[in-house]
C-alpha cells in the first residue's frame, strides 16, 4: 500500500527545509547548508518513488533505485535523471562530512561559499524538476 499524501508531504517538506536554509545562508554557515540541502534533495527524491510507487529504501542516496526503475518515473525526470542521480551522489558523499568533520577536516573550516550555494542550487533544481513532473 502506498500513502498518497506521505509523497506530497515529503516534497512539501523538501521545499520548506530550502527556504529554511535561507537562515544558514544569512549565518554564512557553509557545512550546514550543504548538509541540509543533502537532507532536501534525499526526501525530495523519496517522495519521487512514493508517488511512482516504488518501495522507498532507508539509505541516504536513493540513486541505485532511481536507475533500476527508470521505465516507471515521469519523462521529465527520465530526461535528467542523469544530472539527479549526480546531485544526489555528490551531495550523500558530503554528508557525514559536512555534519560532523573528522579529525583531520573541520566542516566550518572547509566548506566554502560556493560549495553551499552550488549546494543550494542544485537541490532546489531538483525539487522543482521532481514538483513539475509529478504536477504538484
Amino acid at each position: 500500500m502506498y500513502n498518497d499524501d506521505l509523497a506530497r508531504d515529503y516534497v512539501r517538506r523538501a521545499g520548506s527545509r530550502l527556504r529554511a536554509l535561507e537562515v544558514l545562508v544569512q549565518e554564512r554557515s557553509w557545512a550546514d547548508v550543504v548538509r541540509e540541502a543533502q537532507e532536501a534533495v534525499e526526501i525530495t527524491l523519496k517522495g519521487l518513488l512514493r508517488a511512482c510507487r516504488i518501495e522507498v529504501p532507508r539509505i541516504h542516496d536513493v540513486s541505485p533505485v532511481l536507475l533500476d526503475n527508470r521505465e516507471r518515473l515521469p519523462r521529465e525526470i527520465d530526461a535528467k535523471l542523469d544530472e539527479i542521480v549526480g546531485v544526489s551522489r555528490s551531495l550523500r558523499r558530503d554528508r557525514e562530512l559536512a555534519f560532523y568533520g573528522s579529525e583531520d577536516l573541520t566542516p566550518s573550516e572547509f566548506y566554502k561559499e560556493a560549495d553551499a550555494l552550488t549546494a543550494l542550487a542544485q537541490a532546489r533544481g531538483l525539487h522543482q524538476t521532481v514538483k513539475q513532473a509529478l504536477g504538484w
